[in-house]
């Protein structure tokens, strides 16, 4: 059972970085984005106010730099020839001066540096100089969304672990169906499916397991009864009562990788407009999987879906695009969205959720993760979608 990304597959993917930042002319680069360092090499870490980097100097080695709390850290989980660290943000030095010695040590000087931002950031406290104030270069050069781009397609190894995240997060969700019941409050019904499918999920996959993200868990995030109609309410502590219209969420991370299930469900019973919607909501759906196929863009996605909201007289019951990529991040790019016009490729991963919100009633929204082949889609979540299995005693 595969549960990590397996170390000469890091080495590729800076292989395949370093080769294509030197077609656009660098000769170094440097990072500051936490998905992409986890994607490059395998170190997972919370970002706070202590900046972190990786850089990759003219002779290809791979440094990370951190703060001293996450040196050993860094050195026993990540796949680098060098870890660099600092004392403490912000410190009598200010972190960025040591940056500035290990950018002058490896030879950044006088080189074409790529990079995807000038600088760390963080929404934590963090202050301090941009690059371009540290060291004198010939030029920068962005390589904003490079790495993002490598993501889009991929491998057998992140296919397996996502895979594995849609068995767990359908087992969360048979939970929290089994547990909805009228009368019990979201976080009460919520709270127990996660915390049963996350024992459950320890303890079968055992040691090996690494979440780098949330274990197994399911969640309403407020959307129950007409307060569904918002798409991204948040937790209200809602109790549930009979007739009300649910739009529920469940997932879990393996390595980092997550996916993406959600169902629309009824408690207990279910009206003819209730009904109505849901059927449109899952014919969009329906329009959708058709609609996706390698040589297409992801706007004739949804051109097709919009089309059939078109048709039946509800685009003013819809408030977002289809669907997005998923794998490391909850979202992803490319977007099934009018103005996305990237091609379809065998290997992406996406999600497919056209959704229909009625004010007063509730929102009407399934939502599937799906691989794309080389002729059409492979479902990867696979709990039933039809009314009748959505309805909760």
């Amino acid at each position: 059972m595969l549960l990590s990304i397996p170390k000469h597959e890091f080495k590729e993917r800076q292989q395949k970085f370093i080769n294509i930042y030197k077609e656009k002319g660098c000769e170094a680069a440097v990072l500051f984005s936490v998905t992409d360092i986890f994607y490059l090499t395998g170190f997972h870490f919370y970002p706070t106010e202590r900046p972190i980097g990786i850089i990759i100097d003219p002779k290809d080695k791979v440094h990370l730099f951190v703060p001293a709390l996450e040196h050993e850290h860094a050195e026993e989980y990540s796949v680098v020839d060098f870890v660099h660290s600092y004392p403490e943000y912000p410190g009598i030095k200010h972190p960025m001066e040591y940056f500035k010695e290990t950018l002058k040590e490896f030879d950044f000087e006088n080189k074409n540096i790529g990079y995807d931002a000038l600088g760390y950031s963080s929404s934590q406290g963090y202050r301090g100089p941009s690059i371009d104030q540290l060291i004198d270069v010939k030029q920068f050069i962005s390589l904003h969304a490079v790495v993002e781009e490598m993501r889009f397609i991929k491998s057998p190894n992140e296919i397996e672990l996502i895979k594995e995240s849609c068995r767990w997060g359908n087992l969360v969700h048979r939970l929290l169906q089994k547990y909805t019941k009228s009368g019990l409050s979201e976080i009460e019904i919520t709270s127990r499916a996660s915390m049963e499918a996350t024992k459950a999920m320890i303890d079968t996959l055992g040691p090996d397991y690494k979440p780098h993200g949330s274990t197994a868990y399911a969640m309403f995030r407020g959307q129950i009864g007409p307060e569904s109609a918002f798409p991204h309410a948040v937790t209200q502590n809602i109790v549930l009562k009979k007739g009300d219209t649910l739009v529920t969420g469940a997932a879990s991370s393996v390595f980092g990788y997550t996916s993406e299930l959600e169902r629309v469900m009824f408690v207990e019973e279910y009206s003819k407009e209730q009904e109505k919607y849901f059927n449109y909501m899952y014919e969009a759906q329906e329009v959708a999987f058709k609609a996706i196929r390698p040589g297409r863009k992801y706007s004739d996605v949804e051109k097709d879906v919009q089309a059939y909201f078109k048709e039946n007289n509800l685009t003013e019951l819809t408030k977002h695009h289809t669907g997005h990529n998923i794998g490391l991040l909850g979202h992803e790019a490319p977007f099934f969205d009018l103005g996305d016009h990237t091609i379809i490729e065998p290997g992406m991963v996406v999600t497919v959720e056209p959704g229909i919100y009625v004010k007063g009633l509730g929102g009407f929204r399934h939502s599937d993760t799906l691989l794309v082949t080389e002729d059409g889609i492979e479902m990867l979540t696979y709990y039933p979608r039809d009314l009748e299995s959505l309805i909760c005693y």
